[in-house]
This record gives structure tokens, C-alpha cells and sequence, in this order.
């Protein structure tokens, strides 16, 4: 863990390996409090079968770009989170190169916090999707 207590890119990209996020090929590339990028190098088993980008790989790609900050913004005491919404707009799709999000808190509270993501085409900066989930913070019991 970094000097402040939060895990920076690095850190996080160690707990990537072997969950959905790894097999995709997810890699952090920055991480503050309330805010993380990451990207996603587009490989023909990522489509959909008709040969454009799965939404479900967009949606992997935005969910662990908010999931993965949110443990830093957690109420002392709390024992994690869990997603208990999330929802998509996809406005443009990719068939080869990289796409990116960009994830920014709006709500870090006692019993939620909420995400935005943005997931655009690494090369044009055109925007595939718009995203927002809720994490439900979770206490001991």
C-alpha cells in the first residue's frame, strides 16, 4: 500500500491476474482518490459475433474502473462493497486498438458511493460509452 494509504496503478494491477478484469487484459493506469484510468487492447475473442465490440467488454472495462477506486474512498470501519446497480449507454463501438475509461466519484457516502465512467476510443478520443453504478457499502454485522 502507497504512503497515503491508497493503492496506486501498480497495486491494483497486481489484483488483476486471474479474475474477469485479467482475462480481458484490464490494466490500471493511474489511480487518485476519486478518480482511475484504465484501458483495454481489443482482441477478436472481445467482439461480439457480429464483429464489433461485446457491450459486455465495455461494461467490464467501465464496472472495474469504478469498482477498484471505491475501496479507497470507504468509510472507516466498513468491511467492503458491493455493486448493487449499474447502467450503460453505448454510443459507438471499436473493432481493433484500444479503448480507455476515465471513472470519477460523485458520491462517496456511509452507505453508498456512486461512479461515473467514460469509456472512449484510445486513438480518436470518441466517446463508446457513458456509465454510472452504485456501490453499497458494507458493514460488519
Amino acid at each position: 500500500m502507497s504512503a497515503t494509504g491508497y493503492l496506486n496503478a501498480d497495486e491494483l494491477n497486481t489484483l488483476l491476474p486471474g479474475t474477469l478484469p485479467g482475462l480481458l487484459g484490464i490494466v490500471v493506469d493511474s489511480h487518485e482518490p476519486g478518480r482511475l484510468t484504465a484501458h483495454l487492447d481489443i482482441r477478436p475473442e472481445l467482439l461480439a459475433p457480429n464483429g464489433y465490440l461485446h457491450a459486455g467488454t465495455v461494461v467490464t472495462l467501465a464496472d472495474t474502473s469504478c469498482g477498484l477506486p471505491t475501496r479507497a474512498l470507504l468509510p472507516e470501519g466498513s468491511t467492503g462493497f458491493t455493486t448493487i446497480e449499474l447502467k450503460s449507454n453505448h454510443l459507438g463501438t471499436a473493432r481493433e486498438g484500444r479503448i480507455q475509461a476515465v471513472a470519477t466519484n460523485v458520491h462517496a457516502g456511509r452507505t453508498t458511493q456512486v461512479w461515473d465512467a467514460v469509456v472512449s476510443n484510445a486513438a480518436t478520443g470518441k466517446t463508446i460509452a457513458l456509465f454510472r453504478c452504485t456501490q453499497s457499502v458494507l458493514w460488519p454485522r
